[in-house]
C-alpha cells in the first residue's frame, strides 16, 4: 500500500469519524428543543479542528512507521488524487445548494451551518472513497 493510500485511509477514517461524533452530540439536543437555543458554534468548530487535527497527527504517524514511503507519490498517485479533489469538488458544488437554499428560505441559522458542515464532510468521505476505490481497482 502506497503511502498516498494510507493517507486517503486516514482521511476517510477521520472524515467520517469526527463528523458522526459531532452530528450525535448536537442533534440529540433538536427534538423539544428551539434549535436557536442550541450552542451548536463552538462544538462544530471543535469538530472541524479535531478532524484538522487528527488527520495532521495521523499523517506523522504514519510517515514514521514506513519513513521511506513518506513524502513519495508517482504519477498514479497524483492522479489518483486530483481525480478525487475533483469528484470532492463537484460534490461539494452540489451539496452547497442546500444550505443556499435555506439561507434564501430563511431557515434558522442552525441549518444553514449544519447542513454546510455536512456538505464538507460527504465532499471529503467522497473524495477519500474515490482515491480508495482508485487505488484498489485501479486507475
Amino acid at each position: 500500500m502506497s503511502f498516498e493510500e494510507k493517507r486517503s485511509w486516514i482521511y476517510a477514517i477521520v472524515a467520517a469519524a469526527v463528523p458522526v461524533a459531532y452530528f450525535v452530540t448536537i442533534l440529540t439536543k433538536v427534538p423539544g428543543t428551539d434549535v436557536s437555543e442550541i450552542a451548536y458554534v463552538g462544538p462544530m468548530l471543535t469538530a472541524i479542528g479535531v478532524g484538522i487535527g487528527a488527520g495532521i497527527v495521523l499523517g506523522i504517524v504514519a510517515a514514521v512507521a514506513s519513513p521511506k514511503d513518506a513524502g513519495r507519490a508517482d504519477e498514479r498517485d497524483k492522479q489518483i488524487n486530483r481525480l478525487g479533489d475533483y469528484v470532492g469538488f463537484y460534490v461539494m458544488s452540489i451539496c452547497a445548494l442546500v444550505p443556499l437554499g435555506l439561507a434564501m428560505a430563511n431557515v434558522e441559522q442552525f441549518w444553514i451551518a449544519n447542513s454546510l458542515y455536512l456538505a464538507f464532510v460527504l465532499a471529503a468521505l467522497t473524495s477519500a472513497v474515490v482515491k480508495i476505490v482508485a487505488y484498489r481497482r485501479g486507475l
